[in-house]
C-alpha cells in the first residue's frame, strides 16, 4: 500500500522496521533459520517490490525466484508467523516492542530509532484496522511508551568557524579528489546544504558574481539508497527538495567565500553533461562512502589526537549544523535561518533551541533601543 508513493529511503526504512518486528512475531523458534538469512529474506524479498511483466508493482519473491536458502527462510516464517488477529493480545505484541527497542547486538537502540520503527509498526496495525483484520489498534491498550527524544544538537561537537575552515582546508589538501570536493564540503558549511543537495547541485543553480554575495537556487537532491528501493534500479534517487512540493525551489544567499570556491571549481572542472558540479571519479553520483572517508581523513589532520576520538565534527553533516549555528549566532532572524536551511521554524526550534534561547539578550537590546526611540 505504501510502496508506490513512498521515497526510496522511506521504503527501505519501512522494510527495516518490519524485519525487526516480524522476526519477533512468530509462534516458535524451532527450526528458525540463521538470523542473517532470515533478515535478508524478509528485507530483500518479502518486503521489497519490483515491477512484474505487466509493469505492476509486486512483492519481489512473487516475481523472482529466490535462492534455496532464502526460499526456505521465507517458508519457515510463513509457517510460523502469528495471525494478524493474534496481535490484539498484548502478550503477542510485546515481543515486537521489545525487539524494536534493541540493536542486533542486544543493546538498547537510539531513542529516535525506536520511535521511527514504532511508527512503522503502528501504521501497519492501523492498516490492519482499515482492512477489518483488527477492530482497534492494539498499541493504544498496551502500557508501553516510547522513550522521550531529545533532538537538540549537541553544540559541544559542532565545529566553530575557525575549525570549519581548517577542516575544509584539510579536505583540499588530499590531492586531486580533495581539490575536486573542496567546494562540495564548502556548500555544506557556507550554504548549510544537505549532502544529497550538494550531490545534485548544478551549474545552472548558481549565481556567482565576481564580487560580493551570490545565490544558489536549489531545486533537487540525490539521496543515496540501495538499488532495490528505487523505481529505476539506480543506487540513488532523483528527488525534489526534502519535505517540499515536488517542483519547489529554495533560494540560498551565499557569502563571497563560497562564491570564490564555486567559481574556482567551475573554472577548473566545468560541469557534467547534465550540469552537476560534483561527480564520482568515473562520472556518476558522488558516493557517501567516498566523501565520508575523505572527511575522516580531514578530521585526523585538523583535530588534536584526543578530539579525533570524540563526536566533534564526526560526520560531513556536522558542517550543515555548523553553518546553521553560524547564522543563528550572527543574529539572523530565525525564520530566515529556517528558510535558508529548508526547515520549518518549528523544526529549527526543535534542533537549535539552546542557541536560539541564547540570542534573547541581543533581542532585548534591540527592543531597548526601539523603546528609547
Amino acid at each position: 500500500m505504501k510502496w508506490p508513493n513512498a521515497s526510496a529511503k522511506h521504503r527501505a526504512g519501512i522494510a527495516e522496521a518490519l524485519v525487526v518486528v516480524m522476526t519477533a512475531l512468530v509462534t516458535t523458534r524451532k527450526g528458525r533459520p540463521k538470523p542473517a538469512i532470515l533478515r535478508l529474506a524478509l528485507r530483500s524479498w518479502a518486503f521489497q517490490m519490483v515491477k512484474d511483466d505487466e509493469g505492476q508493482w509486486a512483492v519481489r519473491k512473487d516475481v523472482v525466484d529466490p535462492p534455496d536458502d532464502i526460499s526456505a527462510a521465507l517458508g519457515w516464517v510463513a509457517a510460523h508467523s502469528l495471525k494478524v488477529r493474534d496481535l490484539a493480545q498484548s502478550d503477542n505484541l510485546r515481543p515486537a516492542l521489545e525487539a524494536l527497542s534493541l540493536k542486533l547486538n542486544g543493546r538498547r537502540a537510539a531513542d529516535n530509532t525506536i520511535n521511527r520503527k514504532l511508527t512503522v509498526l503502528s501504521n501497519a496495525l492501523r492498516y490492519a484496522v482499515e482492512r477489518d483484520l483488527l477492530t482497534t489498534n492494539p498499541l493504544s491498550r498496551i502500557d508501553w511508551h516510547p522513550p522521550q527524544t531529545d533532538d537538540e544538537v549537541d553544540f559541544r561537537y559542532v565545529p566553530g568557524p575557525n575549525l570549519a575552515r581548517e577542516l575544509l582546508a584539510a579536505v583540499n589538501a588530499q590531492g586531486p579528489r580533495g581539490e575536486h570536493l573542496h567546494a562540495f564540503f564548502g556548500c555544506l558549511y557556507y550554504a548549510a546544504m544537505l549532502p544529497s543537495e550538494g550531490a545534485d547541485l548544478r551549474k545552472g543553480d548558481c549565481r556567482l558574481p565576481e564580487k560580493g554575495w551570490g545565490e544558489l537556487v536549489l531545486a533537487g537532491s540525490r539521496p543515496e539508497v540501495g538499488a532495490g528501493w528505487t523505481d529505476d534500479g539506480k543506487p540513488y534517487e532523483q528527488r525534489g527538495l526534502k519535505r517540499r512540493a515536488r517542483r519547489s525551489t529554495r533560494s540560498v544567499p551565499i557569502p563571497p567565500a563560497l562564491v570564490a570556491l564555486l567559481r574556482a571549481h567551475i573554472a577548473t572542472y566545468g560541469a557534467a553533461p547534465d550540469g552537476r558540479l560534483f561527480t564520482a571519479v568515473r562520472g556518476g553520483r558522488i558516493r557517501s562512502t567516498e566523501y565520508t572517508e575523505m572527511w575522516q581523513e580531514a578530521r585526523r589532520s585538523a583535530l588534536t589526537a584526543p578530539d579525533v576520538g570524540t563526536p566533534l565534527a564526526k560526520v560531513p553533516y556536522s558542517l550543515r549544523h555548523a553553518g546553521i549555528s553560524l547564522l543563528i549566532k550572527a543574529g539572523v532572524d530565525p525564520v530566515e535561518v529556517a528558510r535558508r536551511a529548508g526547515h520549518s521554524p518549528a523544526v529549527l526550534w526543535r534542533f537549535y533551541a539552546k542557541l536560539l534561547r541564547g540570542q534573547q539578550q541581543q533581542a532585548n537590546d534591540l527592543i531597548d533601543v526601539a523603546l528609547g526611540e
